[in-house]
């Protein structure tokens, strides 16, 4: 599947922004934490995804951005490619979109669908709801995933090319469980 260098990033950006709800956090004395708890995160998440507009934030823009991503959170929950639509469609009706091209920051010419004064949250609403877009348009809505390791939550995107990937990460989750498959095994032929 072909995606567009400035769609990939977006898809990059809802997976990271999904990743920081509690629900997909890793338990911490008991609890989840929110990946984004406070404005200077808030400053961090926007920094570290080259966010371009972002300069002012309060907390009515963290609250904002922590119900968008909710509603990107029931996107990847959502059990078929019309339910997706349907909040991907809200979504992206709600944030006012607005194409148009850019050229910013080293970055070749791609399309921005946020108005040029959009808050975060209508910047991440419209430009990674139209990158998940994409992926619906082509028909390809089983590549957003949870990872399947039981104590991982963690949504990603399957960008392999048939569909196999099963973890958030095969470096953490993937080679976490085969080991402890490997040594349970091991332990059943040694017993």
């Amino acid at each position: 599947m072909l995606i567009p260098h400035d769609t990939r990033i977006a898809l990059e950006t809802v997976v990271d922004l999904v990743n920081t709800a509690p629900e997909s956090a890793q338990p911490q004395d008991g609890a989840p934490a929110d990946g984004l708890p406070g404005i200077p995160a808030l400053h961090a998440f926007a920094a570290r995804h080259r966010l371009s507009g972002v300069t002012e934030l309060d907390e009515k823009d963290l609250r904002a951005v922590h119900d968008v991503r909710g509603r990107f959170a029931a996107v990847f929950a959502a059990p078929d490619a019309r339910t997706a639509a349907s909040l991907v469609n809200s979504l992206v009706a709600a944030a006012g979109t607005t194409p148009q091209l850019s050229d910013h920051d080293g970055y070749d010419w791609h399309v921005h669908y946020f108005a040029p004064d959009a808050s975060i949250a209508d910047h991440l609403a419209a430009d990674c709801g139209m990158a998940l877009a994409f992926i619906i348009v082509a028909g390809e809505t089983e590549r957003l995933r949870r990872c399947e390791a039981p104590d991982c939550r963690h949504a990603f995107v399957d960008l392999s090319r048939n569909r196999s990937r099963r973890y958030c990460s095969s470096r953490t989750c993937g080679n976490r469980l085969h080991v402890a498959a490997y040594r349970a095994r091991r332990r059943e032929a040694a017993g």
